[in-house]
Order: C-alpha cells, then structure tokens, then sequence
C-alpha cells in the first residue's frame, strides 16, 4: 500500500518560523487523519483518561508491513501522545522501517528521513545489537555515558539535588525541522531497578491556559537552545555532526531554531504546547523583554510539571517498546538508580512547526465529537 494522498496547500501565514516570518514549506496536512479502527481486534486499554495507550499482548513485528495498521498506529499516537507495547521481538532495522514509516503515512515531507544526533550517534561506539552494530540512525540512550558527559549539570546523577522537573522536553526542538514520532526500545535495565520514564500531554497543558493566556501564547514563538553539545564536545574531544540530521534545513553548529509556542499537529488537528521545558531553558522567548521570557518559561513549566493528572509513568521491563509524538508531549526520566540502563532510539524528522488559528484544543475536539455523534 502507497502512502496515502494527501492536499498539499498554498501557502499561508497560518504558520511562522523564526520572528513570525512565514516559511515556504506548508503544511503537508489540511484537515485531521481519522482513525479507521483497524487496531481495535487487539487488546489494548487507556493508562490514564488524558494520555497514554497500552497493547499488552500486540507484536509490533506482525503488523509491521500492514500500512492500514501502521497508519492508524500512527494516529493513535498522535492522538493518545504515548503507546506502549510489552517486551517485543522488534529488530533495530524493523524499528527503523517503523520510525519511517509512522510519518510517511501520515504525510510528512519527503525530504524528512530518520534525526542523526549531532553528539549521541556512531562514533561513540555503542552497539545498537548484539552483533556490535553502530548505526548513526540510531541514538543509543547508555546512563553510564550520560553520566560520563553531562557530569557537570548533575542532572544524570542517581542522587542528583537538582529538581527531577527541570528535565521536561520534547526531543530535538534545537533543529529547525524537528522529530515527529520516536520509537524507544529499552535493551538493558538497571539491577537496582527504577528508571521509569514520564510523559505529560502538551494537549491538556494548552487546555489548562486561561482563553487570555491561551491568546498570547498563540501569538508567541520561542528560541529553542542546546547550549550542552559543545560544551560536551570541546570536554571531551568529540566531533559533532554539522549536516545530514534528518532534513536538508537541520545543518550548523548553532543548535538554535525559533518555533511556535503553541504549536498545531498536522495528525490530529489539535494545538498543543510545544515552547517550554528543558529545550527552552537556555532559549527565550522571542520578542519580549528578558524577565518576561524567563516568567513565561517557568509558567509553561509548571504546567506541565505540577499537573500530574496530564502525566503518565512508565515502569519498563526489558524489550518494551514507547511510541510518542514530540510534537504534543513532553517526557522525562527517572534517576533513581545506580546501574547502567540503556536503549535504542529511533527518531524520525516531520515537518516544521506551524500554528493554525483554525485548529482546536484536544477537550474542544473531542467534545465537538461526542455532539456530532449525538
């Protein structure tokens, strides 16, 4: 099955880039991508009312190649935030034909392949399998480097006195073309167990503005910042990836890209909260004074960080798999351990952000929904 047909618009100024200016990429998708119910024969279930969805029993691997299925996962995804499936048979290189093919058939530009990281990436050796493969397309999240390299923030350490909060994010917003969907699999798990991981709903965290701060948050882009790669790289003598990271616009050394504070899902039409959390903490927001930025940013950070009834925990075993869309949820990890737990992350590159003033929050969505169903 091709992928699927999708209108290609022209361009508007419904979406912005850097200072409000409109960029000359629209948006692949022009109305929501409805979910057909092909997943529904399988056991599945909501981990909580606002964000999460579970498949206990489903083998990735025996949908892989059913573009319907993969479709609907896809919006599912989008729609949920996070999917989890337990201890799975998939293979790196399925878990990159998945990464691909998730936004593929949900419209994503053709230009836009799998995110190579600038620092975390093949030359530091770490095998994505057990035939001691490295593969650049591939991140793998090791705690033992990361403690290693980011020894100075001490936010990697088990007994860390910094706030477990400040870790809140959205994968690669530092790139002008970031992630869409990401895939972890988690392939060795610490023997003092812990190492949960967090997620918490950018759909519900726009919700939670009031209509006056939901109006300015609209009109507001913010300066996404990874000050850390160079740093880390000069420390430690490692040479960063300055081009080939997923689109042809994510090149440079800068790590620096402006996007909409709140920002549109192509999938599911719905407007989230996207300019906040750990990708803005050394960023700003754009066009305002600086105490302004720095309220701005800690507001945005509360809300998602002390509402936890928008967030979902998840307690990993091994070969679990976590589906998240990083245009509409934040994530986080847990260090309360003191052994090594590591990963592999596929990370697939979407579509500029843009925000739609026609576009709808999730609870207005699915309230108009319930109506037109009567």
């Amino acid at each position: 099955m091709a992928p699927i047909a999708v209108e290609e618009p022209p361009v508007s100024n419904v979406y912005h880039a850097k200072n409000g200016l409109k960029t000359s990429t629209p948006p692949l998708i022009t109305r929501p991508i409805p979910y057909s119910g092909s997943l529904d024969e399988y056991e599945s279930f909501n981990v909580t009312n606002v964000i999460g969805k579970e498949f206990p029993k489903l083998q990735i691997s025996d949908i892989l190649h059913d573009d319907a299925k993969i479709r609907d996962l896809a919006v599912l995804v989008s729609q949920r935030g996070v999917v989890f499936f337990r201890n799975q048979d998939l293979k790196i290189e399925d878990q990159k034909i998945l990464g691909q093919k998730l936004g593929e058939l949900t419209g994503k530009p053709a230009t836009s392949t799998f995110h190579r990281h600038p620092l975390h990436n093949s030359q530091r050796g770490l095998a994505v399998d057990e035939h001691g493969k490295v593969d650049d397309d591939v991140s793998v999240l090791d705690s033992t480097q990361m403690r290693k390299h980011y020894d100075e923030s001490g936010r990697y350490a088990p007994a860390s006195k910094l706030l477990a909060s400040e870790g809140w994010h959205a994968d690669i917003t530092f790139e002008r073309v970031p992630s869409d969907y990401a895939i972890l699999k988690l392939t060795l798990l610490p023997h003092d167990g812990g190492g949960d991981t967090l997620w918490a709903s950018g759909y519900e965290a726009y919700d939670r503005l009031s209509p006056p701060f939901q109006q300015l948050a609209e009109k507001l882009t913010a300066t996404h910042h990874q000050a850390e790669f160079n740093r880390t790289a000069a420390k430690y003598n490692l040479t960063l990836l300055d081009s080939k990271r997923g689109s042809p616009e994510n090149h440079g050394l800068d790590f620096t890209a402006s996007h909409p504070v709140i920002r549109t899902n192509p999938v599911t039409g719905w407007k989230s909260l996207f300019g906040a959390g750990l990708q803005v903490r050394d960023g700003w927001i754009d066009g305002v004074a600086p105490r302004e930025s720095e309220m701005l940013k800690a507001y945005f950070l509360d809300t998602i960080a002390q509402n936890h009834d928008l967030q979902v925990r998840f307690r990993w075993a091994k070969g679990d798999v976590a589906i998240w869309d990083n245009r509409s949820v934040f994530h986080t990890w847990t260090n309360d351990y003191v052994g090594n737990r590591q990963g592999n992350r596929v990370v697939s590159i979407g579509e500029r952000p843009y925000y739609d003033p026609n576009s709808t929050g999730r609870r207005e969505a699915l309230h108009n929904a319930d109506n037109a169903r009567g």
